[in-house]
């Protein structure tokens, strides 16, 4: 027969049990579903609908200049826009006049949190000419002299004098046809706090962070950055910076981290390869596939992360996963919008969505997604307003 101290001990061993299966159950939340509402954003697309100056990009990322990533900026506080391949010149009469000029990448500003024309002022250099030249232009050890950037995520470095550091895509052209280009680098780009754009002084640092294997798909870091710090405004901040990357043809999501101090210094990296953080970049685990080369992760105001991506990178659907953490795992796509509607050619085309905390209302995800076309010039003639991101909201339930 059982004695009392016996008796004492099953049930602590079965609260013990209980306490753990509990906490497994804590651990990994559901991630099927959400409750949720979307629309379009209407004000935010009529926002970077322009005719004079610049007038067209994609490539969007949103950096506030406070460091402050996990909330909404204050209306007294500042946002970089950042854009890739830039359209300036002048629509007049819903036409394209000459002397229009596609550079690689621009700027813009906004003062506070709100899709005001006033308050947003954007940004390119001037080559000897006195046209427009992109803002960025590579200048390292491994840059040959037809490179040119896209622009990766960024975001305000507040361990390190508040340097804003943005990643730079090594591109070349290869040949003439849609979509005849490949990226061929990685790089790092430092801005010094305080900064002015078009930011005449930069440092920049070409990294490792660029695959290649054998089968000829390369991938690269810096499609999406996660700060996850406490000065951030992180919900459940461990203190570092997750910085996600894309690989190959089947769009397969990476990650690395680094603590903000040690962000420059490329050996303190490390890479989840889905036990454990490794220094191998080439042992990354892919934690899901078919996203976009621009993504985003946010923090849900449940605890829970949200992907957001367009699915198989040029689909209609701007797709999310729900994450567990910021490694996930990551549950089924749930489709958030469908862009058909905008695929008013058929020569159109949908890339790139991801979310903008900084800019977005507490519970709420503003969105945006690219618009472009595989007959870009052609297209532009008659549609010179289509090259440009578009905006949705989601509202968690």
């Amino acid at each position: 027969m059982l004695n009392i101290r016996s008796i004492r001990f099953v049930s602590l061993l079965t609260c013990l049990l209980w306490v753990e299966a509990h906490a497994q159950v804590k651990k990994t939340p559901d991630l099927t579903k959400i409750k949720f509402t979307v629309e379009e954003a209407p004000e935010w697309s009529a926002l970077l609908k322009r005719t004079k100056g610049w007038f067209g990009g994609d490539g969007i990322y949103t950096i506030p200049f406070t460091g402050l990533e996990g909330k909404q900026t204050n209306p007294t506080d500042s946002v970089l826009f950042i854009f890739s391949d830039t359209m300036v010149g002048e629509i007049k009469d819903n036409t394209m006049q000459p002397g229009y000029k596609m550079i690689h990448n621009s700027v813009a500003v906004l003062r506070g949190n709100k899709p005001a024309n006033e308050k947003m002022k954007f940004y390119w250099d001037k080559d000897s000419k006195g046209e427009a030249e992109s803002v960025f232009i590579p200048k390292t050890p491994k840059t040959d002299t037809a490179d040119y950037y896209w622009l990766g995520d960024g975001f305000v470095n507040q361990a390190l004098n508040n340097n804003l550091y943005i990643f730079g895509y090594r591109v070349r052209n290869v040949s003439t046809e849609a979509f005849g280009f490949r990226e061929v680098g990685n790089t790092l780009i430092k801005i010094p706090a305080g900064s002015k754009p078009p930011f005449k002084k930069v440092e920049q640092m070409d990294t490792p962070f660029y695959l290649t294997d054998e089968q000829g798909d390369i991938g690269s870091f810096g499609a999406g950055i996660y700060v996850n710090t406490m000065q951030a405004g992180a919900r459940k901040p461990d203190g570092y910076i997750y910085v996600y990357g894309v690989k190959g043809k089947a769009k397969k999501l990476l990650v690395a981290r680094v603590l903000p101090k040690e962000f420059e210094n490329f050996e303190q990296w490390k890479f989840w390869d889905g036990k454990a953080w490794v220094g191998d970049m080439y042992a990354a685990a892919t934690l899901t596939n078919g996203v976009s080369n621009e993504l985003s992760l946010s923090a849900l105001p449940d605890g829970r992360y949200a992907l957001i991506f367009q699915l198989d990178a040029m689909s209609t659907t701007v797709g999310m996963r729900i994450g567990a953490s910021p490694t996930g795992p990551f549950g089924p796509v749930i489709k958030l919008w469908d862009c058909k509607p905008d695929l008013i050619e058929k020569t159109f085309v949908v890339y790139n969505a991801k979310a903008h905390p900084s800019i977005s209302k507490p519970g709420e995800l503003l969105i945006s997604y690219n618009i472009n076309s595989i007959e870009f010039i052609k297209d532009l003639k008659v549609h010179p307003n289509l090259y440009r991101p578009r905006f949705i909201r989601v509202k968690f339930q």
